[in-house]
């Protein structure tokens, strides 16, 4: 049976990219040796990293002021590491607490500093991104998550503001072209867009570091993974070296512009075909905030939500449940996932709707 893999994170990576893994797994570019055996200061590797961090120099468009680093942790580190490398106990950020995840990053950055939340939808369970909100000019930085995987909605433009911008890009990140070098840091998990869970992508901006007065622990202080150039200690070399492939591949099918073309096509589909069945499928989300990654929807009642996740299961359809913190459904649509598979998961609904009609 095809299997059809909607899953929000680990997900779906491209064909090739797998094979190519694997094979590396027995014999790294006929060394003799595994990629998981190769020494992480060894040419080989350093090959592999540099191609990595280039390759999102590339895609990004960044300028000589910004340095990429693959990290450790997952974003969910980074709510942490950012307020530490960035915000002094007596300033404030300005936060947006657009869903799960942007509420976790003001947990954490309330630890180290002020934190004020400009922009919050949590009045309609974040089923929306409030867009207009004034950010004052002394915080320290504006954060934000570009698209709320649990929630199912997406930042379509860049806030505007003066302030320095930090975003959580873990699972919308290479699936459209931005002005990158709007931000002073990005963050992103690769398990979505990226590569395999594992390595953290971190693009940061030279100059806004340094400017804090704590101590900052050596491990946990961004100069100096940028001295070290991602190796002050032994990075995940298998997932790098994943999140290499799969940059390789973005590039090979026609970089950033094509990736968003590809999404455009998925999304525009599947919520076609949502809000034609609106009569058994609900959609949750504000139609101009809609993710083109995670659309997120629910069903009229229990029963039918458990026959249809039934249904999806019995056709090869995987990951369709929504997040254990909401509920519903859930159809993730990254990069990877072929529009054969959206279009399987529309005929199924089609059918199943009319079934229950």
């Amino acid at each position: 049976m095809k299997m059809h893999n909607f899953n929000s994170g680990p997900s779906i990576l491209p064909a090739e990219v797998l094979e190519q893994s694997a094979a590396a797994i027995h014999n790294f570019n006929n060394l003799g040796l595994s990629i998981l055996e190769i020494g992480h200061r060894t040419p080989w590797f350093e090959e592999v990293l540099h191609e990595a961090q280039n390759s999102v120099k590339e895609l990004m468009g960044l300028s000589d002021d910004y340095e990429v680093l693959f990290l450790h942790g997952g974003a969910t580190t980074q709510f942490m590491q950012v307020p530490m490398n960035l915000l002094d106990e007596t300033k404030t950020a300005a936060y947006c607490d657009n869903g799960i995840w942007g509420n976790k990053a003001i947990k954490e950055a309330k630890l180290f500093g002020n934190v004020n939340i400009v922009s919050s939808s949590k009045d309609k369970n974040h089923s929306y991104i409030n867009k207009n909100f004034p950010i004052p000019e002394d915080s320290a930085y504006l954060h934000y998550t570009t698209n709320n995987t649990v929630e199912g909605t997406q930042w379509h433009s860049i806030p505007h503001t003066d302030v320095p911008l930090v975003a959580d890009m873990s699972s919308d990140i290479f699936c459209r072209p931005m002005e990158f070098n709007k931000f002073s840091l990005i963050y992103a998990g690769a398990q979505k867009n990226m590569g395999a869970a594992g390595v953290n992508l971190v693009v940061v901006k030279r100059d806004i570091l340094g400017k804090i007065n704590r101590p900052i622990p050596s491990i946990m202080d961004y100069r100096n993974h940028i001295e070290a150039g991602s190796l002050l200690n032994t990075p995940p070399v298998f997932a790098i070296y994943i999140a290499m492939l799969t940059l390789r591949w973005i590039k090979k099918e026609g970089g950033l512009s094509e990736m968003e073309r590809r999404a455009h096509e998925r999304a525009d589909l599947f919520y076609k075909t949502l809000d034609n069945l609106s009569y058994i499928f609900t959609p949750i989300v504000a139609a101009e905030d809609r993710s083109l990654m995670n659309a997120t929807f629910s069903i009229k009642n229990e029963e039918l939500e458990k026959e249809f996740l039934g249904e999806c299961k019995a056709n090869g359809m995987v990951g369709v449940k929504g997040h254990r913190s909401v509920g519903g459904l859930r159809v993730s649509m990254y990069n990877a996932l072929p529009l054969s598979s959206v279009k399987a998961m529309c005929e199924l609904m089609e059918n199943f709707a009319k079934k229950k009609a």
